[in-house]
């Protein structure tokens, strides 16, 4: 064998050897993620059958297409207040709560849990405006409340629209809690829905919120409250329904794109007054209310939820204008 001939043996048998190396070391990678994901998998079965258990029922079942629309009724006023919540809370009588204390003494206040959130069921019906708004008027119905205040947080704005559009002759006013309005841009963005589905069966989701920081730190919940809010979230974020949901937002909006509150319903909103997101928040809301015989915005400081933090102040405006508009 020529040195030549022996060099490039060596190179060989050093490449084969390097090659074996890094096929061992991505095996091992490999093995360890499936491992992990794996982990992460079971974890998230058993702790969902177990926290199961552990979620204490509220409010009642009302029924709607044949499925169950859970809602919370607090309050013996005279007066009615339904509340709608935002896209994604997971638990809409609890994270109210706060707020609904407030209102209560007052009014008889509605929580209405539309399918998909808190205890309600999920359906497979599409979640379009129409169907939506439907089955909310349904569940009133059902419970024989026919005149009522309709507040709504976030995208309640945009179902809220189209409510008061249906049924003019049963609400009497229409409160947003920082809510949505069908012109704001951005909602024609295509959403990462299979990553999301993904993420929720294959139990990241869960390790995901545990690992973030905690969204009710220094807010006033009782500890009892915010537990059962994290439990209600594992069960139901990201669910089929809500999913379905994320899945018709562009169009949504889309159908809602030209239609307005009806100048002589008495229209107050509550406004985030430092939204980073969107600059034109404010003059979007101040859009919806300048044709409104009785329209009145009253900006904040807080989160989008403005309802965790400033509910005493939203139940004193709303009070108060309610008394100046009647």
């Amino acid at each position: 064998m020529t040195q030549t001939e022996e060099i490039k043996t060596k190179d060989g048998t050093k490449s084969k050897k390097v090659r074996s190396i890094l096929l061992k070391i991505i095996g091992a990678i490999v093995i360890a993620i499936v491992l992990f994901l794996g982990i992460v998998y079971i974890t998230n079965v058993i702790s969902t059958n177990s926290e199961q258990k552990r979620i204490e029922p509220y409010g009642q079942h009302v029924s709607v297409d044949g499925k169950n629309m859970n809602v919370l009724i607090q309050g013996d006023g005279e007066e009615a207040i339904v509340l709608l919540p935002g896209f994604g809370t997971a638990t809409p009588a609890l994270d109210f709560k706060l707020l609904i204390d407030e209102l209560s003494p007052f009014y008889k206040v509605v929580t209405v849990e539309p399918f998909g959130y808190g205890l309600s069921d999920e359906t497979e019906k599409e979640r379009t405006t129409e169907n939506i708004v439907g089955e909310v008027h349904e569940a009133l119905q059902q419970l024989n409340i026919n005149r009522y205040m309709l507040m709504g947080h976030s995208i309640a704005g945009l179902y809220g629209i189209d409510y008061v559009n249906k049924y003019p002759n049963e609400v009497t006013a229409f409160v947003g809690i920082d809510s949505s309005v069908p012109t704001q841009p951005g909602m024609d963005a295509k959403l990462p829905i299979k990553k999301l589905e993904f993420l929720k069966k294959s139990g990241l989701l869960r390790m995901m919120i545990k690992l973030s920081a905690d969204p009710y730190a220094g807010l006033a919940f009782d500890e009892k409250t915010v537990e059962q809010m994290k439990l209600i979230s594992y069960k139901s974020m990201n669910n089929d329904t809500i999913l379905n949901e994320m899945g018709h937002i562009s169009s949504n909006f889309k159908g809602a794109h030209d239609l307005t509150f009806p100048k002589d319903l008495p229209l107050l909103l509550f406004v985030q007054a430092n939204n980073e997101g969107i600059k034109e928040w404010i003059p979007l809301h101040e859009g919806q209310v300048k044709d409104s015989v009785h329209g009145k915005i009253i900006t904040m400081v807080g989160s989008h939820y403005l309802h965790h933090t400033q509910f005493k102040e939203i139940a004193e405006n709303v009070r108060a204008y309610m008394k100046e508009v009647k």
